[in-house]
């Protein structure tokens, strides 16, 4: 039988994975990848306009494979590269209009999926499982 240790690592990386699948699901009419769709997230969350390499780490992907999703969500017209004021070498990533409703639709989608997800789910102990989460997170964190 497996240990505890074991059945939690199978757990997150399985809820991890269907997750991501059912958004995926949820947001395949609007043509992106999840790749795609989840680099137009991270850049219109973030405060001020990533870099390629700063995007890269955010989506835990290596630089060659974001430097094609953005060609891609630059050729679609959704993200438009800016050279860094501070280092020519640096482009900077920020989405144009079109991405940015796209990025309205894509996080109206996923709100609409994670309360249909989570709506059932006691409050407290949702609030527990994501503090327990995030200290997971911060401990993976405190290894780098």
């Amino acid at each position: 039988m497996p240990s505890i240790e074991e059945r939690f690592s199978a757990a997150l990386h399985g809820t991890a994975r269907t997750w991501r699948l059912a958004i995926d699901r949820r947001l395949k009419h609007l043509g992106l990848s999840q790749a795609s769709w989840m680099a137009i997230a991270h850049v219109a969350k973030e405060k001020e306009a990533p870099s390629q390499t700063r995007l890269a780490t955010l989506a835990g992907v290596e630089d060659p494979t974001m430097v094609s999703t953005v060609d891609r969500l630059v050729k679609a017209g959704y993200m438009v590269r800016t050279p860094s004021p501070t280092d020519r070498r640096v482009k900077l990533l920020s989405l144009t209009p079109a991405g940015q409703a796209i990025y309205d639709t894509v996080w109206k989608e996923a709100d609409a999926l994670r309360r249909e997800l989570l709506g059932k789910v006691d409050a407290a102990m949702l609030r527990n499982v994501t503090e327990f989460l995030e200290t997971i997170q911060a401990n993976i964190d405190s290894l780098s």
